[in-house]
Order: structure tokens, then sequence, then C-alpha cells
């Protein structure tokens, strides 16, 4: 049996876009003489279409779908997913399933049995977990198809990820109860730069146990702030990575079951690290919200620090340097270097650039409100407007010339609020709001892998906001050495304060980390969407309360 697997990137709600890609690929699995191909979790609609799901419409659209994809499969199979209504009068309306389609119809349809509620999963709320288990068979062998987190619930990897187990159903061991011949996985699992190796984990676990090998199929592409790798895998029952689908990019390949089933002494490897994992997944997160929003180019402040500096640079490799322009907007606190600096990176760049002084503009603020402010010493109020200044003037070149303002604040300043509210927080995507401050130092330093693209003094230079004389970030925080270890621990790992301090970090530190954290949850409700590269990043996968006192 010859099996394909089309790794799409999909769009969310395009059912047009996604039955062409969906047709496009079972016509060249025919031509291959593919017996079968399969597709990733929620295909038809993209993943995740949230609320979209609560409009009985889109859903009956999904399905209309499906069965003018089965047409297609007149001498080919295929594994599809889409959402299917669920005919109990009790329970959630809907199933996340699987259809399998033979024969140009729906032979079966397949309910996903885990349904995730943890991170940026909340798949409970609009689906209703599978507690029926059937096999496929086709062809002489016998399928046990799952759907992403149906594998997920192996114990030693939950307890190496951190959780106790989180459910009581294995869907592996019942469809085992079938002796079947092969497992299929289809998913759509959100990218995180430590993640690729959980997933080679979980699938060469499962392949080696049951001694079946195993073929996953993985979404690609990013939607919104999900960034999807892709990264399919075709696993042997000795538990070896045989063959992996590309990274950050669709991909289409056939192999043959009773090769695969053979005893192989190669296993694959992936080298990629884990920064340039990150860089790709960002680059990707960024081309993809353009391109399926409809946008065509961005803007961003470039102060000559590394956080605009590095974003430019992602930004010009996703869109190309025509569709990037960035503006320069010195106040009398700004070094010469940093606007030098700004200026050389721009050029090497080949992006259009302005350089719009922004003194005048402070000046006219503080003369509007001397009156009210007479007597009163300087302080941040003073430092904010010039921020402001600069985030008046972005969004202004963003409405008259319809760019999209990229947002370039580092997780490390979100985290305890150093960034100000419609000011530098601006933006309609966050390219870097998930990336640690030392992080985006690794990431430069992968820019500069060949060639020194971003001027080695912005990588050198102590971080400054300028918005005052002689300011370095090193006033207000912890070094970012430490600072993003602390958070590291608070933030993805969600220890306490006794817990970190344990661990050798001084405890007047910690507290400090922690009170800004904890006072800063009303300024990270307005951030614009953060791409995700992390396991916690800001947004819907941590969700806390403004108002409390914990």
């Amino acid at each position: 049996m010859q099996i394909a697997l089309a790794q799409i990137n999909f769009i969310i709600g395009n059912f047009e876009y996604n039955v062409h890609r969906i047709l496009e690929a079972i016509r060249k699995a025919k031509k291959v003489n593919a017996d079968l191909i399969v597709f990733s979790e929620l295909a038809v609609t993209g993943y995740p279409p949230l609320d979209l799901l609560e409009h009985r419409r889109f859903v009956e659209k999904a399905i209309e779908c499906v069965h003018q994809i089965a047409r297609e499969c007149d001498d080919i199979a295929a594994i599809v997913g889409a959402p299917s209504f669920n005919p109990s009068d009790s329970g959630k309306v809907l199933f996340n399933s699987a259809y399998f389609l033979c024969d140009g119809k729906v032979k079966s349809v397949h309910h996903k049995s885990l349904l995730p509620t943890y991170d940026i999963f909340d798949e409970y709320r609009y689906f209703e977990p599978n507690r029926e288990f059937q096999i496929i068979e086709y062809k002489g062998k016998k399928i046990a198809l799952t759907i992403c987190e149906d594998l997920w619930d192996n114990p030693p990897v939950e307890y190496a990820l951190g959780r106790s187990r989180l459910y009581t159903v294995s869907p592996m061991k019942e469809l085992l109860k079938f002796h079947p011949d092969f497992i299929i996985n289809i998913s759509a699992s959100p990218f995180e730069y430590n993640k690729i190796e959980v997933k080679k984990t979980i699938f060469t676990r499962y392949a080696r146990e049951t001694r079946l090998p195993l073929f996953y199929v993985n979404q690609v592409g990013a939607h919104t702030d999900l960034i999807f790798d892709g990264g399919s895998m075709v696993i042997s029952p000795e538990g070896k990575i045989v063959d992996t689908l590309h990274f950050f990019r669709e991909d289409f390949k056939v192999y043959l079951l009773e090769d695969v089933m053979k005893d192989t002494s190669v296993d694959f490897s992936f080298e990629q690290d884990e920064i340039e994992q990150m860089h790709d997944a960002l680059v990707l997160g960024i081309r993809d919200y353009f391109a399926k929003t409809g946008l065509k180019s961005a803007i961003l402040g470039l102060s000559g620090g590394i956080d605009s500096a590095v974003a430019t640079v992602l930004a010009v490799e996703a869109l190309g340097h025509e569709q990037v322009k960035v503006l320069l907007m010195p106040s009398k606190f700004s070094s010469e270097h940093s606007v030098t600096d700004a200026v050389e990176l721009a050029k090497r760049l080949n992006i259009e650039y302005h350089i719009v002084p922004i003194q005048f503009i402070v000046d006219s603020f503080l003369t509007t409100l001397q009156p009210y402010f007479d007597g009163l010493p300087v302080d941040v109020t003073e430092e904010n407007i010039q921020a402001r200044v600069r985030g008046v003037l972005l969004m202004a070149m963003s409405n008259k010339f319809g760019h999209l303002l990229l947002n370039t604040s580092n997780k490390s300043e979100i985290a305890v609020g150093y960034g100000t509210l419609y000011g530098d927080m601006n933006g309609g995507l966050s390219v870097l709001g998930d990336v640690y401050k030392t992080n985006v130092y690794r990431l430069a330093q992968h820019i500069n892998r060949n060639t020194e693209l971003i001027p080695i003094n912005i990588l050198t230079k102590a971080p400054s906001a300028e918005l005052r004389p002689n300011q370095k970030d090193s006033d207000s925080l912890p070094p970012y050495e430490i600072l993003d270890e602390v958070l590291f621990r608070y933030i993805e790992q969600q220890k306490s304060i006794e817990e970190i301090v344990s661990e050798g970090f001084h405890s007047e530190v910690v507290e400090r980390i922690m009170r800004m954290v904890n006072a800063n949850e009303y300024k990270r409700f307005q951030t614009p969407p953060i791409l995700k590269v992390t396991s916690k990043a800001f947004g819907q996968g941590r969700r806390m309360p403004i108002v409390a006192r914990y």
C-alpha cells in the first residue's frame, strides 16, 4: 500500500481555497498511484476555527465540502479532518472528526476522543469527546486512526512535560483491541521551540510499544498568533524516524507501507537548533498574517536598539524589502549612534526609511500641559509622552498608507510592564512578544551568522529606552540574564516564589520581579496578537485576572 502525506497551509474558513488545495493533492497522489492520502486535523476548515464553529451554516458548509472531496476519491482513499454533528440529544453539538473517503463517498467518520483544554486549547468548548472506537479496513489492512491529542495520553510523556495524567481513557489501547496494522495521526499541533523533540518522543514511543508503523500529518502555516511547523513524520515499528516532511513549509511525499514496516537502522535526525526554529517560525508567522489578511506592507519604529533591529530583519525576510518601511524618531535623549546604527541597518536591508525628529512635538505637549504640571517633578509621565508621540506618528503612517504597524516589544519587557501603553506597545501584530530579551540577542547572532547584517554596535551597546539622560534598562530592571531565568520559571514553569528562590535566586529580586509581572496584567490585556513560540505565550494561552490580589 502506498500512503501519501499532504502537509498543506490551509486558511481558516476559506472553504474554496482549502478544498482546491485538497483536491489538487488528491489528483497529485493519483498520478503516482497512491492508495491513500492523509490530510491534517480540521483540514477543511483550517485550525483553529474557534467560535466560527458556533455558526451552524459554517459547519454545514464544511460537511458539504467533505462530500465534494469524496467525489474525487474514486480510485483512491483519503482521510480528511472536518467537524461533524453529534446526533445525540445530549452532549456538545459537534465532534472533531476525521472522514474516511473512498469509492466516491464518505465511508466512515472517526471522532477525536481526547479534547485538550490547556494552554491555547479549548476544544471542549465546541466538541463532544468520542467514546466509541472503530478502525478502518482498507485493501486488506486495518488502520488505527487517531486525531492529534489522542496520542498524547502516554503517562511517561505527560510526566516529562511536567503535568499529571490528564485523561482517563487511552484511544490507542482501545484501538489495539482490533489488531491494527498501522497507526495514522492527523494533527494541528502548534509550534513551540522545544516541542519538536517532545513530538519525536511521543510518536517513536507509541510505534515502538505497539510495534506498529506510524504516519503523522501535521498542519503547517500560521493562523493569527499560532504557528504550525509541519514536520510530519513516518516512524517504523522499531520506533525509528524513517522520514520527516519539511518544517515551516508545505510538503508532499508518498511512502510504501511495506518499506516502512521493514527493520531499518536509519533514524532521521533533525539538526535545526532552537533559535533557528524560532527564527523560521517568526518569519512564517509574519508572512502568513499578512498573506491571510490581505495586508501588503509593514511599518516599524527603528530605534537603533536590538529589538526593533531584529523585528525589522524578520519583517524583511517575510515580506521583502519593498514592503517594509521604518521611521527613525529621535528625541533630545537619543544618542547619535542610535540614529546612525538605525540608518546603517536600513541601508543594509535596502528599505525605505525616514528620520522624523520628535522633540518639538514633545515640547508642544509639555507646553500645553505646563499649567497643570507646574511645580511637579519630572517623572515617567514625560518619558511616556515621548513614546506616545512616536506611537501617534507610526499609527498616522499606518492609517494614511495602509501599512500594518509591527510591535517590537520583547517578552521580558511585556512581562514586567517595561513599555508604554499607546506608545511603544502599539501595533497590529507583536513579533517578539514571546521572545525573551536574551533570546532576542541570540536571534540577532543567528541573523548575523554569515554576514554582519545587524550592525555590531547594536548587539554590544547597553539596552536603553533613551527617554531620559544616560538611561539604561538596568536602572529599572535586574540584568536580563537573571530576569529571563526568573520569568521563565514563573511564566512557563509556573513555579512559586519559594521554588524559584530555592534554585539560588535572591528572594528580594524574585519578589520584585513577581510584583512587576502581577501589577502589569492590565497592559498585557491591551497588547496586539503575539506570535507564539514558547509553551506559555501571553494572550489566549495565559489567562490571568486583572483585578486580583494573589
